[in-house]
């Protein structure tokens, strides 16, 4: 390239800074691929005077490239041009009706086709315009990741919140029929509910003795037995006492797309409530001491399993680092949680989180927080401007007692900056090559505590060479011996400073068997989590 292109480049580049960043704002916010084909018109109109702008897209290989946005049908005929590969493509044909084409791979195994005609001015695309183009494209192809993680985000959440719901009712309904004491109420108040709950449009019940049914129950009460029985999608269960069967039949799920077979989940809900019958037909109150274990245990079971697929089993290489963590959960589900993500620029987020509780609902909140910063982190937004979004989502997903406290450091590994937010976390210990500590105190409140837009202040440090950091959580300094003594925050500092193992795992071990040294047999009575980072 000359010198003379490269000035003109470097001088343009540097007026297009702004409409680059504009342009991705503009295509993240997009609700739909049309609108954001239809963005990406605007984008390309306003910066390059382009105004015959065609986009297509294709959900697989196989499948047929369908319009997103394109003003001009003969157009569709170049659609064949369109070279499908696992590489970013772009081309500049001469003696073509058209003076662009391009394909996108996209994250989601699908492809964006963009076909482009003539400038408002008639005249050719310069060698500058060709590479504007070439980082409009690229900037087409980051905001639909973001879009696809936003979806992603918003569907979790959804997902989560019916979660909790189904559970919530679930527990009600076993209380309520506890409560009833005839068994025709208990038996249709089960009927209903399971039909509510699973969101089945008929259901029916049958008290079968000896193979013969002595009693039917339908809803709605105007549906047929046979018809119920006999239709496609339909789930079935049973339960037996003294001799009876109650047989649950339930038919055609009803959602947004229309009528679907049910899921497992509505399956191990129907099964449930079956079982809540045959615990109230025996005993009230051993029905309702039986149905809470047998809840708590698999809301534990699936909380654990949650957990266990949230806590990384390994952490990445960092060059030029050393890292290691742990975590102990005091009870089979905890609330701590912590993560090193590397991002796509090369840089690596330090996590560390801890939910105030522990169970089922810790759990859930803990998994939206992973799934928030999924979302937020490779968008390279500021941190202090993620933590506000994700402190409204926390705020929003969680109820009034529940928050997480929260600490993030993004790492440059060639020189060891660091990016910084403490959202009420305690602080975090910093070993500086002189041996002083450094303590990384709050910038902001606990997530999920108020939703008032209150700043998250930030702090940018630099892991020198041969320094360490040390992020943990309240139960290494608040671990208790039977004396009701604490390890104590002074004891875990003094810790850090004299112990400076080569390897960071070494660290982790040492810092366990000291608080273990401590408590001497007094059974945990919170989760030990702990990341570690030395620069070598």
């Amino acid at each position: 390239m000359s010198k003379v292109l490269t000035e003109d480049l470097v001088s343009m580049l540097s007026l297009q800074v702004t409409s680059f960043q504009d342009g991705f704002k503009i295509l993240a916010k997009s609700s739909s691929l049309e609108e954001l084909a239809l963005n990406f018109n605007h984008i390309l109109r306003g910066s390059l005077v382009i105004t015959d702008v065609n986009i297509f897209y294709n959900s697989k290989k196989e499948a047929e490239w369908s319009t997103l946005f394109s003003k001009d049908d003969r157009y569709k005929n170049s659609l064949n041009d369109l070279e499908i590969s696992e590489q970013y493509f772009i081309s500049f044909p001469e003696n073509k009706e058209y003076k662009v084409i391009c394909t996108i791979p996209l994250v989601n195994k699908s492809y964006f086709g963009i076909i482009l005609g003539k400038k408002l001015d008639k005249t050719e695309y310069s060698e500058i315009e060709k590479i504007f183009l070439q980082i409009f494209m690229q900037i087409l192809d980051n905001a639909h990741q973001a879009f696809i993680n936003y979806k992603r985000e918003k569907q979790l959440i959804f997902e989560l919140k019916h979660r909790v719901v189904q559970l919530n009712n679930l527990i009600g309904t076993g209380i309520e029929i506890s409560n009833l004491h005839k068994i025709g109420f208990q038996l249709e108040l089960a009927l209903e509910r399971a039909v509510s709950l699973t969101n089945a449009s008929r259901g029916l019940l049958r008290t079968i003795k000896k193979d013969k049914v002595i009693s039917t129950i339908a809803l709605p009460v105007t549906a047929d037995a046979d018809d119920i029985l006999s239709v496609k999608y339909k789930m079935e269960t049973e339960v037996e006492y003294q001799g009876l069967k109650y047989a649950f039949c339930l038919a055609n799920k009803e959602t947004r797309k229309g009528i679907e077979d049910f899921d497992d989940t509505d399956r191990i809900l129907l099964s449930a409530i079956a079982m809540q019958v045959t615990g109230a037909l025996e005993n009230e109150h051993l029905h309702k001491e039986a149905l809470l274990k047998e809840k708590i245990k698999k809301e534990l079971s699936v909380a654990s399993t949650i957990q266990q697929k949230i806590i990384p089993a390994e952490l990445p290489e960092i060059p030029g680092y050393d890292i290691a963590g742990i975590n102990i959960p005091s009870a089979e589900v905890g609330g701590d949680y912590y993560d090193c993500m590397k991002l796509n620029d090369g840089r690596f987020a330090l996590i560390i989180a801890d939910v105030a509780g522990k169970g089922v609902p810790s759990a859930l909140l803990v998994s939206t927080l992973n799934a928030s910063l999924f979302s937020y982190l490779d968008m390279q937004i500021p941190l202090s401007e993620m933590a506000l979004k994700i402190n409204s989502i926390i705020f929003n997903a969680s109820p009034p007692d529940k928050f997480i406290t929260f600490f993030i450091a993004v790492i440059n590994p060639e020189n060891g900056e660091l990016d910084i937010i403490n959202a009420g976390h305690n602080p975090i210990l910093l070993l500086r090559n002189d041996k002083s500590l450094k303590k990384i105190d709050a910038g902001g409140v606990a997530f999920g505590m108020f939703d008032m837009g209150l700043p998250f202040e930030g702090e940018k440090l630099t892991l020198e060479k041969g320094e360490r950091l040390l992020l943990y959580t309240d139960g290494i300094p608040e671990a208790m011996n039977e004396k009701e003594e604490e390890y104590s925050d002074p004891k875990m500092e003094e810790f850090f400073c004299k112990n400076t193992p080569g390897r960071a795992v070494e660290f982790i071990d040492g810092i366990v068997a000291d608080v273990r040294t401590h408590t001497a047999g007094t059974p945990q009575s919170d989760d030990i989590t702990a990341l570690y980072l030395i620069r070598k």
